[in-house]
């Protein structure tokens, strides 16, 4: 019998649901019993995982929680009984949450935390928000998304034989969509908040934080709750108003990066909902198979020359995308970050490009979709990001992580 045992989740967003089967498979290889515990089906559910902890305990196993976006830990029922108890305090589990987004996501989640919890960052400018905002708040550390390779028991189709050029995997929302956000504020804020958000598109490699906070201080000086200056409650309220500008500003450039590889002559196979909406010159070029789960974004990679990734405003952190590309034998063609420019090197592992160039348009987009489509030089790419990739950006190394983080709560 195990000594550790895992509670970790199913039945909700299916990338979060695939990471967690991700992990799992190392954490089983730990030694570890694990438990999913299915959102969909929380009654039944929350019964077994009532037996599993009993029988934790019946063994003498140490029992943790480890989620993913606070799934367990948002007030579902059952968990959340409705005297304001909480299951994972009555029973003293250590909770781990590993956050996908920006914190200012999730406010809401943060008064409802059990005593024993730790969050995990997926980016470095996000733990700092949390040190500042939310100083009572616990921190694990930051722990970069990773990789999967596609498992069909048989070699990866060699680089020059692939039949796809440039794949994008991920979703498309026109960015206007999100105006809903702060449909509910006054035209004055509303305008506001869209200057900012200009500013931001203005300068994409700079932060929401370091774009909105001097803004911020400027509009509303005297208007604060500390004699007149905006206290961190003060700007910390704001940021949950802008949300999307973190999400138009996302969209914003995934779209232009296809259209304007598109635009150049590129054929872009594009695997997720809602591309049909992009607007470009060359429409023709953009060739959209459709939404799909985790699997089929990894079948497309193991397809494809390049993969191309554009960060989710992360500024200091990864994203899968870049490592499921290098493990399913593409180059990878991705704008930076800190945490990107210190472990790829531009031209060896990675091609980067720039969210800024002249003309409104990406310096480096295009012309490094040409040098990588040249095949001996896209193929010493493809090549070198899957050494890197395979030496330390799996999941399977995250879960290892986790493992040192999780014995020590």
């Amino acid at each position: 019998m195990s000594d550790k045992c895992l509670v970790m989740f199913c039945g909700g967003v299916e990338t979060q649901e695939f990471f967690s089967y991700e992990l799992a498979k190392e954490f089983d290889r730990l030694g570890y019993r694990i438990f999913f515990y299915n959102l969909m089906s929380d009654e039944l559910s929350f019964r077994q995982l009532k037996a599993f902890v009993e029988d934790a305990r019946r063994t003498g196993s140490s029992i943790y929680m480890l989620s993913f976006n606070f799934n367990g830990l948002a007030g579902e029922r059952f968990l959340y009984a409705d005297d304001g108890s909480v299951f994972w305090d009555t029973q003293d589990i250590p909770c781990m949450n590993i956050v996908l987004d920006h914190p200012f996501y999730y406010h809401k989640y943060i008064a409802k935390l059990p005593v024993r919890y730790r969050q995990v960052s997926i980016d470095k400018n996000h733990e700092a928000y949390m040190k500042r905002f939310f100083p009572g708040i616990k921190l694990a550390g930051f722990l970069p998304l990773a990789g999967t390779m596609l498992e069909t028991g048989e070699d990866l189709i060699p680089w020059e034989e692939r039949p796809m050029d440039i794949v994008m995997t991920g979703n498309y929302t026109r960015p206007e969509t999100f105006d809903r956000y702060i449909a509910h504020l006054d035209r004055e804020y509303r305008d506001f908040y869209h200057e900012i958000l200009d500013v931001q598109l203005a300068n994409p490699d700079k932060t929401l934080e370091q774009i909105a906070e001097p803004m911020l201080v400027r509009e509303l000086d005297g208007q604060g709750s500390d004699n007149g200056k905006l206290s961190d409650d003060d700007i910390k309220s704001c940021y949950a108003n802008m949300i999307f500008i973190d999400l138009w500003a996302r969209f914003h450039y995934r779209g232009m990066a296809v259209a304007e590889l598109a635009d150049a002559g590129f054929r872009v196979d594009v695997f997720g909902a809602g591309w049909e909406a992009l607007e470009c010159r060359c429409k023709d070029n953009i060739i959209c198979h459709g939404p799909g789960d985790s699997k089929k974004c990894l079948e497309a990679l193991a397809q494809a020359k390049v993969g191309l990734n554009v960060m989710p405003w992360f500024k200091d952190g990864a994203h899968d995308r870049i490592f499921n590309t290098m493990l399913n034998g593409a180059a990878v063609l991705t704008d930076g970050s800190r945490y990107l420019n210190q472990i790829l090197t531009d031209g060896k592992d990675a091609v980067f490009y720039s969210l800024k160039g002249r003309d409104g348009r990406m310096s480096g987009l295009v012309e490094g979709a040409h040098r990588l489509l040249n095949s001996q030089y896209g193929s010493k790419v493809a090549h070198a990001g899957m050494e890197l990739a395979l030496a330390g950006h799996t999941w399977a190394h995250r879960a290892r992580t986790l493992d040192d983080w999780l014995t020590l709560m």
